[in-house]
């Protein structure tokens, strides 16, 4: 991986990663169409890492004081009664179903679902639901982080097991089923964004450490500039979204879905992704 590789794979990332808009199919079909084939596992796995930096610095006070909640609610053995604690809970909760599944799945996330068709499928499919999930949302009265209980964490944490399967998007994935529980766009998207850290960061870490003998071969300059990209691009992808959704709805990001999977339909057809 050369600079430029780094620094335009590293931008990709962190462009894509928290914008509803599936960041490993952007991945795989960008370095494609520059020429420059699959940058591998762990090319993969080192640009993540950035963006995985860029959401624990912008909510670390978040983390933090949900940290602190969740002692407090265990000492005080009332995890639910303060907001902090069932803040913490609620992170706590809609993790676990993606951990689960993935473990168990965890053959099939590193090998069959990896296909193209199967990323265009779901670049589409989830548009779809996002779609009728906003078409919902728009009938309801929504509500905010405060108004939230376990039900929503249950159902959101099962709606980002479909990030399990590339072309999906977890910010897609976590905010559509959120709609569909009548929670109002920027909440969903700070819940989102909350799901990620502890999901991105183990499976992450866990990807890092099996690949770690292949970072050498990347090389030590691109791998630091990789990062560093991600992590700029994605901090700033986190402000604006968090920004953009307390004015907006997702409409833009399933519109650019639905153009992304017709693209890539043509390109497979054609013989141009293989």
């Amino acid at each position: 991986m050369n600079i430029l590789e780094a620094i335009v794979l590293g931008l990709v990332q962190g462009l894509t990663e928290f914008i509803p808009i599936s960041s490993t199919a952007h991945l795989e079909i960008v370095p494609v169409l520059l020429g420059w084939g699959d940058p591998g596992a762990a090319a993969s796995a080192v640009i993540q890492f950035g963006t995985w930096i860029a959401a624990v610095i912008y909510f670390f006070k978040d983390i933090v004081r949900l940290i602190g909640g969740f002692f407090r609610g265990l000492i005080s053995r009332r995890p639910l009664a303060e907001t902090d604690s069932r803040e913490a809970w609620l992170v706590i909760i809609g993790t676990i179903p993606i951990v689960a599944l993935g473990l168990l799945l965890k053959k099939h996330v590193e090998s069959t679902f990896r296909g193209l068709w199967v990323i265009t499928v779901m670049v589409i499919f989830v548009a779809i639901l996002m779609d009728v999930a906003e078409r919902y949302a728009k009938r309801q009265q929504l509500r905010n982080f405060d108004q939230m209980n376990v039900a929503d964490a249950i159902v959101i944490g099962l709606g980002q097991c479909l990030a399990l399967i590339p072309g999906s998007s977890r910010s897609g994935s976590t905010i559509m089923p959120a709609l569909f529980r009548k929670i109002d766009r920027p909440t969903a998207a700070r819940y989102s964004f909350l799901l990620s850290i502890p999901a991105v960061g183990g499976a992450g870490f866990l990807e890092l450490f099996k690949e770690r003998h292949h970072l050498g071969e990347l090389g030590w300059t691109s791998i630091i500039i990789a990062i560093v990209v991600a992590f700029i691009s994605g901090y700033a992808s986190i402000w604006f979204l968090l920004r953009y959704l307390k004015t907006h709805t997702t409409h833009v990001f399933i519109y650019y879905r639905f153009a992304l999977g017709a693209v890539m339909i043509a390109l497979l057809l054609t013989g141009y992704l293989r």
